[in-house]
C-alpha cells in the first residue's frame, strides 16, 4: 500500500473512502512484490497495480465489493492450465492479494499514508493470515520504537508488542515481508529514505548516470574537487552537489549498507586515496571507472597503500556489465545494470539464455 502513499493520502485528505488490494504473498514468478498495491475509490478512480495487467480486472472489481460490503478478506490469483482464458497469471506465478476498505475510522493507516507521503520513516504491518477477526488490522511502527494500532481490547497487549517489535527489526533493515507469529501472518510495509548514490567525478559521464539513477529512485550526490566542473548548471538533477576532494566528503558523509559510489574520475590522485577509504566501508557497491590499463595500475596502487585481497575483490573495475556501451548514456545504462544485477542478485546474461528464475528474492542486505 505505501508504494501508492502521496495519491491515497490526497484521497484521503478529500474526505474519499476506498479499498486497497495489497499483494502479500508470492510464489514462483509473478510481476510484483509483496507491498504492491491498487486501490480503487467509490466513483470507481483507480490507482496503482498488483500484476502489471494480468488480474486488475478481477482485483477492481473485488475493491468495488470490498467497499460495498466493507469486508476485508484474502484472494489468491494464479494460472490454470486447464482454462487459460480464466482470470490469473500469465507468468506462471501465484499470488495472495488483501483487499481493505479504507474507511474514516482507519486511523493508523490514514497515519501511515500521511507519513510517508511527508517522507516519513515508518513500517505499516498488517494481519493477512490466522484469525479472521484480525484480518487486516494494522500497526504503524515508527524508528523511535513507537507505534499506532488498531489491535486493543481482548487481544493480548504481547501481541501487540510482539507485532511491533517483528515490524521495527524489518524497518531497521530497510525491508518489506512478511513473518509468521503467535498463528498470524504479518505483512509489513517498510519505508525509508532513498538509498543513495555518490558519483565522484563530475564529466559528461557522470551527468548521464545522475539521470538514469534519479529513474531508479536513488538520492544522488555528485562530488569533486574542481568547483568549475561541479556545479549545478552541469548537473540539474542532481540532489546533491560537492566541491571538495573525494576522499575527505567520503570520510564525513553518511552511508549504509544501501549506498552505492561510483568513481568516475579515473584519475589516481583522486582514485587511490578514495578507494582506500571506500573498499572498507560497508556500502552496497564500489565501481570505479576506465581501461584495463588504469585498473591494474589502481590495483598496484592500492595494495601499495594498504588495501588487502579481499577489500579489492569488492571492487567493480571496469564498471558496468559488457553492453558494448560507447556513449555516456549507453555507458549510465551499463552501471545502472551492474547496479541492479549486483543488488538483486542477477548475473547479467541474456534472459533467453540464463535458464534462472525471473524474479529472484532480495537478499536480506541488499533490501
Amino acid at each position: 500500500m505505501l508504494d501508492i502513499a502521496a495519491e491515497l493520502h490526497r484521497w484521503a485528505e478529500e474526505g474519499r473512502e476506498f479499498a486497497v488490494a495489497t499483494v502479500v504473498s508470492v510464489a514462483g514468478s509473478a510481476p510484483r512484490a509483496p507491498g504492491a498495491a491498487l486501490a480503487v475509490d467509490t466513483d470507481g478512480t483507480v490507482v496503482g497495480s498488483v500484476s502489471g495487467g494480468c488480474v486488475e480486472g478481477a482485483v477492481y472489481d473485488l475493491c468495488r465489493r470490498s467497499l460495498r460490503s466493507g469486508e476485508t478478506f484474502v484472494e489468491r490469483f494464479g494460472y490454470s492450465d486447464e482454462d487459460a482464458f480464466a482470470v490469473g497469471l500469465t507468468c506462471g506465478g501465484e499470488i495472495e492479494v488483501l483487499i481493505t476498505p479504507v474507511t474514516h475510522e482507519r486511523k493508523v493507516v490514514a497515519s501511515a499514508l500521511g507519513a510517508v507521503s511527508r517522507g516519513g520513516t515508518v513500517a505499516l504491518a498488517r494481519v493477512t493470515g490466522g484469525t479472521p477477526d484480525l484480518l487486516g488490522t494494522s500497526s504503524l511502527v515508527h524508528p523511535d520504537g513507537t507505534y499506532e494500532t488498531e489491535v486493543h481490547g481482548t487481544e493480548p497487549r504481547d501481541l501487540v508488542e510482539r507485532i511491533t517489535a517483528e515490524a521495527g527489526a524489518l524497518l531497521d533493515a530497510g525491508r518489506t515481508g512478511t513473518v509468521e507469529l503467535c498463528g498470524l501472518t504479518v505483512l509489513v510495509e517498510s519505508r525509508v529514505p532513498p538509498p543513495r548514490m555518490i558519483v565522484f567525478g563530475a564529466i559528461d559521464f557522470a551527468a548521464a548516470l545522475v539521470r538514469t539513477a534519479k529513474l531508479l529512485g536513488y538520492h544522488v550526490t555528485v562530488c569533486d574537487a574542481r568547483p568549475v566542473f561541479a556545479t549545478r548548471a552541469r548537473f540539474p538533477e542532481a540532489d546533491d552537489i560537492v566541491v571538495d576532494w573525494p576522499h575527505r566528503y567520503l570520510r564525513r558523509t553518511a552511508t549504509d549498507g544501501r549506498t552505492v559510489l561510483c568513481v568516475l574520475t579515473h584519475d589516481a590522485k583522486f582514485d587511490v586515496p578514495l578507494l582506500r577509504e571506500a573498499l572498507r566501508l560497508p556500502v552496497a557497491y564500489v565501481g570505479a571507472m576506465g581501461s584495463r590499463r588504469t585498473h591494474a595500475d589502481r590495483e598496484r596502487r592500492l595494495r601499495e597503500a594498504g588495501l588487502g585481497e579481499r577489500e579489492l575483490a569488492r571492487l567493480r573495475s571496469p564498471i558496468g556489465l559488457d553492453l558494448g556501451a560507447r556513449t555516456p548514456e549507453e555507458t549510465a545504462v551499463s552501471i545502472a545494470a551492474e547496479i541492479i544485477a549486483a543488488r538483486r542478485g542477477g548475473t547479467g546474461r541474456p534472459l533467453t539464455d540464463s535458464g534462472a528464475p525471473i524474479h529472484r528474492k532480495e537478499a536480506v542486505a541488499a533490501a
